[in-house]
């Protein structure tokens, strides 16, 4: 099949990036044949923020998005940052105190789920083609070596490789131009950033996991509008960093998670269990108690920031919003800037495609992200994240105050980490073990209910999607140095230890139903022998309302 525009991934900057293109034709009069590739189920499935969100970017794409019932219902009406000092203490930061990049007067609390979900439907009103359950499996290089498209991945191939009855091979979607917009840790912008080296420039790229649950919670408990922030208890018993958040939206629900940066070193850290036992805290229990939880996910998220971009041009090709790391860590946001980012993509493409350079890099994308805001914002938050994993929360949050209250940013410093996440792991001998509470299913949960309410679902009889370069590499030499951090990082049971009876002979069981698609596996193996690929269509979780 062949298009004018081929996007990847059906998230906020794929999706901005459709409805621009859209908007461009019709006002040139132009026909123009745009499709988005979604690997989840539908448009929103996979889709897992905070969120928070600011609608500068918004604003322009759509001025009247409130006319058109986008679903921003719920204003920011206060904030709250607490430091966590212990399991029972807790101190309040002074708004005064709070960087400005936190403070969040004007934002909404949303779903990103369903703005994406909104976000499609104007795509298709705009003439957008979108493919949900289709996952990118591979590029598509031209004989002059640009991107040329995409292969859909393969339906009805067996756990053994073999064609199942219903096998139907991938699709080649050729196109002029193509937007990858695939998140964070893209597995095809992986591999294109390696193909094309487009980090020769950059620094390393950092990360965090963040993990989230929504909640139904009491209406006497429930203040619609309210943002609470923090950091502290329980990371800083492991000499970890990251940080909370719990907001409450409409409809009597809340949603409450966990953001652990991935340069922690202490390879008994279990992300999820952190997060649980985060939530017996008093300040995030008075929210909670007595009320349900409804979903889980977890999802891992860019947090380099402009230190950490990569050339995000190529013959053929573009990169967009997280697969890029266009988030801006200081506000805990990316949706603006992902959005942003598309928007830019989508200008550049289509004044190639009147041009007729269409196959040729279109380095113009690179000089127009540079020229506008997102690039701004980025800039002035440049040194937030290193300076937080430099100096801790005391010292890098005080100079992230004055830098960003007293400077606007623009303090004449850059501070750089340039130790990749995978090698801050410390040998397990040298480390304390952490010793976890057992869940009490009222505010703490374990791994398998987690994974039911996020519906996950993978078909059974597949090709694993988690796949190895080696397979001895993670028990030989994980186990041995770090006691298989694997079964630990990754939030959803997928990688066990087994033994024989006797104890001996230990093996790696990758139970890749559960996945999912946080990504964590492929940034956090130590020894970066995990590759994440997409599984068959449609597989993962199936997010409601997250």
């Amino acid at each position: 099949m062949e298009f004018d525009v081929v996007i990847v991934g059906g998230g906020p900057a794929g999706l901005a990036a459709a409805c621009r293109l859209m908007q461009l034709a019709v006002q040139a009069g132009r026909e123009l044949e745009v499709v988005v590739l979604e690997k989840g189920s539908e448009v929103g499935a996979h889709i897992l923020s905070g969120a928070v969100i600011e609608t500068r970017a918004l604003e322009e794409l759509f001025p009247d998005w409130r006319e058109r019932g986008a679903p921003l219902a719920t204003p920011v009406e206060r904030d709250e940052v607490y430091f966590l000092r212990g399991p029972d203490k807790a101190t309040r930061v002074p708004n005064a105190l709070v960087p400005r990049t936190m403070h969040n007067q004007g934002n909404y609390i949303v779903s990103l789920g369903n703005v994406c979900r909104w976000l499609a439907e104007q795509a298709e009103g705009l003439g957008v083609q979108i493919f949900p359950g289709f996952p990118a499996a591979q590029v598509i290089f031209g004989e002059d070596g640009s991107v040329a498209g995409v292969v859909t991945g393969d339906m009805g191939v067996g756990a053994d490789g073999s064609h199942k009855d219903g096998f139907e091979p991938g699709m080649e979607l050729r196109a002029r131009q193509t937007i990858f917009a695939e998140g964070c840790r893209g597995h095809l912008g992986k591999q294109l950033q390696a193909h094309f080296d487009l980090n020769a420039a950059a620094g390393v790229q950092h990360y965090g996991i963040g993990l989230k649950e929504l909640w139904d919670v009491e209406a006497s408990r429930h203040q619609p509008g309210l943002v609470v922030h923090g950091a502290g208890w329980p990371l800083t018993e492991s000499g970890s960093s990251g940080g909370f958040f719990l907001y409450h939206l409409e409809n009597g629900q809340a949603v409450v998670g966990l953001i652990i940066d991935l340069n922690y070193s202490n390879p008994h850290l279990s992300s999820f269990e952190e997060f649980q036992r985060l939530k017996h805290h008093p300040v995030l229990a008075a929210h909670l108690e007595g009320g349900t939880r409804v979903a889980y996910g977890a999802r891992a998220i860019t947090k380099g920031g402009l230190h950490a971009l990569p050339k995000m041009s190529m013959p053929g090709a573009l990169l967009a919003g997280c697969d890029a790391g266009t988030l801006n860590f200081s506000k805990i946001k990316g949706t603006h800037t992902a959005m942003k980012s598309g928007m830019l993509a989508a200008e550049t493409v289509f004044a190639a495609l009147d041009d007729d350079r269409a196959g040729r890099e279109l380095a113009g994308y690179d000089a127009a992200f540079k020229a506008s805001w997102v690039y701004d914002e980025l800039y002035r938050s440049r040194n937030f994240g290193a300076a937080l994993h430099k100096w801790g929360p005391y010292l890098g949050g005080a100079y992230n105050y004055v830098d960003q209250n007293w400077f606007g940013g623009k303090l004449p410093l850059t501070l750089k980490d340039e130790r990749p996440d995978h090698e801050s792991l410390r040998p397990a001998s040298e480390c304390s073990p952490i010793d976890y509470p057992k869940p009490d299913g009222k505010l703490s949960f374990d791994k398998l209910s987690s994974v039911f309410v996020s519906n996950t679902n993978h078909e059974e009889d597949q090709p694993v999607h988690l796949t190895l370069k080696d397979d001895s590499v993670p028990v030989a030499h994980n186990l041995a140095l770090f006691d298989a951090p694997e079964q630990r990082y990754c939030p959803a049971g997928v990688y066990e230890i087994l033994r024989d009876d006797d104890g001996g002979n230990p093996r790696l069981q990758i139970n890749a139903q559960n996945c999912v698609h946080c990504k964590t596996c492929d940034i956090k193996d130590p020894t970066q022998n995990i590759h994440w690929v997409t599984p068959q269509g449609g597989g993962g979780p199936n997010y409601p309302n997250m």
